[in-house]
């Protein structure tokens, strides 16, 4: 090979976002298929596992875009005006196949507000924690909206074991302290965490916070915007 120079990280993003659209496609077919054939798919074991497998690939491949562009530093937040509820429901419905598939109870409580958000990084953060929530919940999972000392929180919860200690936290996250030996849940609590951050007001940012409790007494994920 020449002494050409290759930056390698630029190879990778671009083959990371054909890897990500070719997945969208995919996961289009396969509520296609379900939608075709649900008598046969709907409770399917196998074909949940690969539509549940494909969208945290899906998802993983997104916080990767994202976290590489917020390394270049060409990753900002284009704030708009949102009505919570039904930025909520769009995003439980892309689930709902799924969740129906694997016998899963869902609801969302969301105050009737509007909010201040990035829709593209927030559907990120939230399709990865509802995708999270379906793989350690044990029947239900919750999206919750409401307005707290000043800030707009929206919450994830299911009703499965919860987080261990250790990942329990509250602010920001820096890269050097996630611990990548747990899986890609440690990637998108960094993306979460660098989406909150990057929304911010009146020297207010935005954070994220993972804690027990909640209705369902299990796990639950917090991102609150100013």
């Amino acid at each position: 090979m020449n002494n050409q120079n290759i930056d390698f990280s630029m190879v990778l993003a671009s083959a990371v976002h054909d890897m990500k659209n070719s997945l969208g496609m995919l996961l289009n077919s396969l509520d296609e298929l379900r939608t075709e054939h649900e008598q046969s798919l709907g409770e399917s074991s196998r074909f949940n596992t690969l539509q549940y497998e494909a969208e945290r690939m899906h998802n993983d491949l997104v916080q990767l875009l994202g976290i590489y562009r917020l390394g270049e530093n060409n990753l900002s937040a284009h704030i708009e005006e949102h009505f919570v509820p039904d930025f909520l429901s769009e995003h439980m419905a892309r689930h709902t196949p799924l969740l129906e598939g694997l016998g899963i109870d869902y609801s969302i409580e969301a105050d009737q507000i509007n909010g201040f958000f990035d829709a593209d990084l927030l559907t990120g953060v939230l399709n990865n924690t509802i995708n999270n929530a379906i793989r350690y919940t044990k029947s239900r999972i919750r999206l919750t909206a409401s307005q707290r000392d000043g800030y707009l929180v929206i919450g994830v919860e299911d009703d499965g074991r919860g987080y261990p200690d250790s990942m329990q936290h509250t602010g920001t996250l820096s890269f050097k302290a996630l611990d990548f030996n747990s899986g890609s849940t440690s990637l998108g609590l960094f993306f979460a965490s660098s989406v909150a951050s990057l929304h911010s007001e009146g020297g207010r940012q935005g954070s994220i916070k993972l804690h027990n409790g909640g209705s369902f007494g299990g796990g639950v994920f917090e991102i609150w915007l100013p």
